[in-house]
């Protein structure tokens, strides 16, 4: 059984830093530079994101360090921590998401309805994402092999972070209060359904393409037969059985529940397909914080084709 301190704090970090590069990617591909700040109050989430992204990265570090040495996280190893961060690609990993991140906060400070700034926010988080990929199973293997399963792991959290945000940004729209509901959101919602659905089709390929190289280099072909009966089997099938409920939800929101409210922009009686919309997105979102879930604990146990 792993320590579920370190993987509650996996989670947390997976959870916040797939909100900031999502929220900002969303907001540059699916809202005009108008439109950022009043229809999101995009500073805040960033902000909030950025900051608790930092937090949760000291904390992994220190929980790691504790776990590695075997000693209790409080009080705080320093010399274990130390040890970590110092001659290890996991610290060098660390220190460049820190820096990324310090440099994420400052630019979410300047980010509403700037493009410059959103972009400044979006790269920075995404090499702060690639950076997660030195602390899990993509670190493990060696040589031409080692970087081909890092690539496939970094592209894997930058796409799923991409849809995560998407889904965050696309809530925010959707849940709007009623009275503050006029024509201009009705269209702007639209537009940004539209957005996702043509940029969800390249996160969704990529998803599958990585998904497949990691499964076959963690997994193997010879134990897929066997993963039932492992924890770490069951963990994935179970995140493969999320994964394909959220590609049935998304299906339903790109091709009936999102021509549905588009005719009811135009027939003046929006309420009921826009409380479609928001069911729908929100077990959308439940799935994927159960993913991520399940993707913090899986990073701490062996995989069947670590034996082979």
């Amino acid at each position: 059984m792993g320590d579920w301190s370190l993987i509650g704090v996996r989670f947390a970090l997976y959870l916040t830093l797939a909100a900031l590069f999502g929220l900002a990617a969303f907001s540059l591909y699916g809202l005009r530079t108008r439109e950022r700040g009043d229809a999101l109050a995009l500073r805040p989430w960033l902000v909030a994101s950025a900051g608790l992204s930092l937090l949760f990265s000291v904390a992994w570090v220190v929980l790691m360090a504790s776990s590695m040495a075997g000693t209790p996280a409080w009080p705080i190893d320093r010399e274990a921590v130390g040890a970590l961060l110092t001659g290890s690609a996991i610290g060098a990993a660390w220190k460049l998401r820190i820096v990324m991140l310090v440099l994420a906060t400052l630019a979410a400070l300047f980010a509403a309805g700037r493009g410059t700034w959103l972009g400044t926010v979006a790269l920075c988080s995404a090499v702060a994402l690639a950076t997660l990929a030195w602390t899990g199973h993509g670190a493990m293997d060696e040589a031409a092999m080692g970087w081909v399963h890092l690539i496939a792991d970094i592209l894997h959290l930058i796409a799923s972070a991409a849809w995560v945000g998407a889904l965050l940004g696309l809530i925010l729209l959707v849940s709007r209060p009623a009275a503050r509901v006029d024509a201009a959101h009705l269209g702007l919602t639209r537009r940004a359904l539209h957005g996702f659905g043509a940029v969800g089709t390249v996160v969704v390929g990529t998803i599958v393409v990585t998904g497949l190289v990691n499964g076959w280099m963690l997994v193997g072909i010879a134990n897929v037969a066997a993963l039932p009966t492992t924890l770490y089997g069951q963990l994935l099938l179970a995140k493969l059985a999320l994964f394909a409920a959220m590609l049935g939800l998304a299906s339903l929101n790109r091709f009936r529940l999102t021509p549905a409210f588009e005719r009811s922009i135009a027939a003046d009686d929006h309420g009921r397909a826009l409380a479609a919309l928001r069911t729908s997105l929100a077990v959308e979102t439940a799935c994927v914080v159960a993913v991520l879930g399940l993707v913090a604990w899986l990073g701490t146990l062996a995989p069947p084709g670590s034996a082979m």
